[in-house]
């Protein structure tokens, strides 16, 4: 009934019966990718059904539309941590003449990548690195950077703030599921020289008690 169901309504159906790794389509079938318009048109973004993106998308267009504001208009080199599968990266390419995405997970740096080729975007590039442990040498090799975004999991930014002052860059953009972590991390970019200038509330997940914050810190 199912399968009759997803063919006459042309909808792709996924079971997860125990953990990620049990997840299937309710035909069996290998999995094709997916796709969503990232900031109106001008994006479109791939992604497998087990891929981390956010759930909102009418939310999701105001995220990317705030990020882009709060950079400073001169910007030349952004930095993007946690960045995923490329969905504040990209949007962000679109403005700067640099941007550089770092991600822990393998599979999603080749998203991202694959997702700026697809989009013809030949100013963003992705490293993989794992941004909770030493990898976060890498990152402060990457340079110095005129704005940061992160977008990190509820746990928070973690060992990679300590990479701030060497990244050096005039504003830091922070999305955040979590108010708890934001507000500690918050106090480690404070203490690095930043000031909190303004906080957003985006209500990405409707009638529960979770919500996506929005803090931009500017050097002080």
């Amino acid at each position: 009934a199912l399968r009759r169901w997803c063919e006459q309504h042309a909808v792709v159906l996924w079971l997860q019966p125990g953990g990620a790794e049990t997840a299937h389509t309710v035909d069996d079938q290998a999995p094709q990718l997916l796709s969503y318009a990232d900031f109106g048109a001008d994006l479109r973004m791939a992604f497998h059904p087990l891929d981390f993106i956010q759930v909102n998308a009418a939310i999701n267009r105001q995220m990317i539309a705030l990020c882009l504001a709060a950079l400073p208009p001169d910007s030349q080199r952004v930095l993007d941590l946690f960045c995923g599968i490329g969905n504040l990266t990209l949007p962000a390419a679109r403005q700067v003449d640099t941007v550089v995405g770092v991600e822990g997970n393998p599979v999603l740096v080749q998203r991202a990548t694959a997702n700026a080729r697809n989009n013809g975007l030949r100013n963003a590039r992705f490293v993989t690195a794992d941004l909770h442990g030493n990898d976060v040498r890498r990152v402060t090799a990457l340079g110095r950077f005129d704005a940061v975004i992160l977008d990190p999991p509820r746990s928070g930014a973690g060992a990679v703030l300590a990479t701030i002052p060497a990244l050096a860059p005039r504003t830091i953009v922070y999305f955040s599921c979590n108010a708890v972590s934001l507000a500690s991390d918050a106090r480690q970019i404070t203490a690095a020289g930043y000031r909190c200038v303004e906080t957003r509330l985006l209500d990405m997940f409707p009638h529960t008690a979770h919500s996506e914050c929005c803090a931009v810190f500017t050097a002080d």
